[in-house]
């Protein structure tokens, strides 16, 4: 059983953090993170910067030197960073732009189409969206659905959106399967639904160290994907879709 894990934070203190509404979260390093994962087959994954870390990319950097080439850095920009930067960045590994509407850290939501157009543009970036489905108005909706390639955080976290992640699901956006205890879903149903609309869309990923979820990621959320979903279908959730939508394809 091959894993990538789509989403995870490495929270390392010789960097800067900014608080978050008061909140600075705990170290969290890569060692951490392979102690918390050594039970679990991780071949790769992505390193998502959170809302403590802003536009901060020496943690980002220094994490993708440790991990190696089977990992990618998903960042936040601001949107006049020179071209130059971010095809520096990406020479670094880096492969995805993070917009934060949850919890702010991020550029603004409303230059999610220029700077999500540029970077694909520039580099064959991604934009990722962390964000709760019921907020995604008919407006915000198409301009995700305009852009090359898009990802949602957290199955869009509430029942009242979830109309929405599944049209957008069945129109090529990927979902990520991740911080289960951050929603108010019925997870196994939820899954099920998106992978009826586009089998393609489903990415695993653990979310540690879970900052401030209430029910952080445990062994329990992966048994629920293995008790879901069997076969081809389990190996694109768990490792295959997220290799091709991060342009892993051939290198890993």
């Amino acid at each position: 059983m091959r894993i990538f894990d789509s989403h995870f934070h490495i929270i390392d203190p010789r960097f800067p953090l900014i608080p978050n509404h008061g909140f600075l979260p705990e170290s969290f390093t890569v060692s951490d993170y392979r102690k918390h994962t050594n039970w679990l087959s991780v071949e790769a994954g992505a390193v998502v910067s959170g809302s403590f870390q802003a536009f901060d990319q020496t943690y980002l950097l220094d994490t993708l030197s440790t991990l190696g080439k089977n990992y990618v850095g998903v960042t936040q920009l601001p949107a006049n960073t020179k071209d130059e930067d971010i095809l520096s960045l990406h020479k670094s590994g880096v492969r995805a732009i993070r917009f934060n509407v949850r919890r702010g850290g991020s550029e603004e939501l409303s230059k999610i189409k220029e700077l999500g157009a540029r970077v694909f543009d520039l580099a064959g970036w991604h934009v990722e969206l962390y964000i709760d489905a019921k907020e995604i108005d008919g407006f915000l909706e198409g301009v995700l659905l305009s852009l090359p390639k898009v990802s949602i955080d957290h199955l869009g976290l509430s029942k009242e959106g979830f109309a929405t992640i599944l049209r957008l699901a069945e129109k090529g956006v990927r979902i990520k399967a991740t911080g289960f205890g951050r929603t108010n879903l019925e997870i196994q149903d939820s899954l099920l639904e998106v992978s009826k609309r586009n089998p393609d869309s489903l990415l695993f990923g653990t979310d540690l160290p879970s900052t401030r979820s209430p029910s952080p990621f445990s062994k329990e959320d992966l048994d629920l994907v293995l008790d879901t979903f069997e076969g081809e279908l389990l190996q694109k959730i768990l490792y295959k879709n997220a290799v091709e939508f991060y342009g892993l394809n051939g290198k890993i």
